[in-house]
This record gives C-alpha cells, sequence and structure tokens, in this order.
C-alpha cells in the first residue's frame, strides 16, 4: 500500500487551487465543461502538481477538490486524481516551461473530430497571435485528432510519439471527448483554451455545421 506524504500544502499550492478555482468558474460559465467533464493541473515550483480530484464539477470547485500528486502522477494527499493524470504529467515532462494545463470537454472539440480525421489545419487567423511563439496571422498551425482510449498509458504513449514526429504542437484534440492544451501560466492556458476554442467554432461553420 503506497504511503501517502504528510507535508503541508504550501501557500503557493493554495495560490494554484484558487486559480485553478476561478479558470474552472469561467471555462463552465461558457459550457466548455458538462457534469462532471473535464480536468485542469497546475505545477508548483517543487515540480509536484496541484489538479482537480476524479468526478468534480469544475463549475463549483472548492479547496478541497483541487489535490495534490508528484510529477510521476502519484497521490500525496490521499485524494483521486482524474484518470488522464498520466496526459498532465507527460505534457509536464516535455514541456518544462508550461506552467499549467486545461482540458475541457465542449462541444467545439466534439464536433472539430467529427468534421477532421486526423488533424484540423488553423491558418491566416489574427487569432492566432493568443498562441505563444505567434506573432502574425500569417501563421499555420496544426491541431492533431487521436482516437479516444480509455487505456491512459497508452494514449500518452500515443501522443508522445506523435511529438517526436512531428515536434511542438498548441494543443490536442481526443475524439468523441475534448481536448488539451497549456501554457506558462494557468492565465495563459486559459487564453489559449478561449482562442482555440474560437478558432475551432469558425471551422466548424465554414465547413456547414449549422448551430442552432
Amino acid at each position: 500500500m503506497r504511503k501517502f506524504s504528510m507535508t503541508l500544502k504550501s501557500d503557493e499550492f493554495y495560490l494554484k487551487a484558487e486559480q485553478l478555482i476561478a479558470a474552472g468558474r469561467f471555462i463552465d460559465s461558457k459550457g466548455w465543461v458538462p457534469a462532471t467533464s473535464g480536468n485542469f493541473s497546475a505545477r508548483l515550483a517543487d515540480g509536484n502538481i496541484a489538479i482537480t480530484v476524479s468526478g468534480r464539477h469544475k463549475g463549483r470547485l472548492q479547496t478541497d477538490d483541487i489535490m495534490l500528486i508528484d510529477p510521476q502522477g502519484h497521490s500525496l494527499d490521499g485524494k483521486k486524481p482524474s484518470a488522464e493524470t498520466l496526459l498532465h504529467t507527460s505534457i509536464y515532462r516535455r514541456y518544462p516551461d508550461v506552467q499549467a494545463v486545461l482540458h475541457p470537454h465542449s462541444v467545439n472539440a466534439t464536433l472539430t473530430a467529427r468534421l477532421f480525421q486526423n488533424e484540423i489545419v488553423l491558418e491566416d487567423y489574427e487569432l492566432l497571435k493568443a498562441l505563444p511563439g505567434i506573432d502574425t496571422h500569417e501563421s499555420r498551425i496544426v491541431v492533431p485528432i487521436f482516437a479516444n482510449d480509455q487505456d491512459i498509458p497508452r494514449l500518452a504513449a500515443e501522443v508522445e510519439h506523435y511529438l517526436d514526429a512531428h515536434g511542438d504542437i498548441h494543443g490536442y484534440i481526443i475524439a468523441g471527448h475534448g481536448f488539451y492544451t497549456w501554457g506558462a501560466s494557468v492565465d495563459d492556458a486559459l487564453r489559449h483554451l478561449e482562442a482555440l476554442e474560437f478558432l475551432f467554432d469558425i471551422e466548424i461553420r465554414l465547413h456547414g455545421v449549422k448551430r442552432l
């Protein structure tokens, strides 16, 4: 049986927890995390990670709904993390500058995966400048789409394989599920989420899906 750390949570943990709670309320207000879907996390200075507890409504998060895990995804406080924790930890391992990961289950991400089989290309949009490293609308990014998989280690490995083959990305979609994006802070990740949501919506409309 795994023994849990009795180390008290730091002030930084509670600060990051409040940021995730605020992000959850905003994301829920947009309808991007229905029921208890989605999961959010933020990395602490010591490498441990604050992450949402499994099965909690993201629009009604309280401090107790944010837990602490180590960089490998093991619980440090006895609570149960999201089943998709390994998708968060793999992003943190690959990108040292990433400090937050957000995963909504939005209508736009779900429809995008139905319309575009393996990837969606976003190009010549002014709002691409909301993403890091982009300073002109004359840009092109690819957001890959992966088949949903209840075997999270296998899905995480598939994402890693894609990144090894294609290089850095700004986010990815899981078909019939939702999408992941990240940033150098919770606010940055939230900005990326908003931008991608807008651009997914535009592409859906361009491809003839009418929203009632």
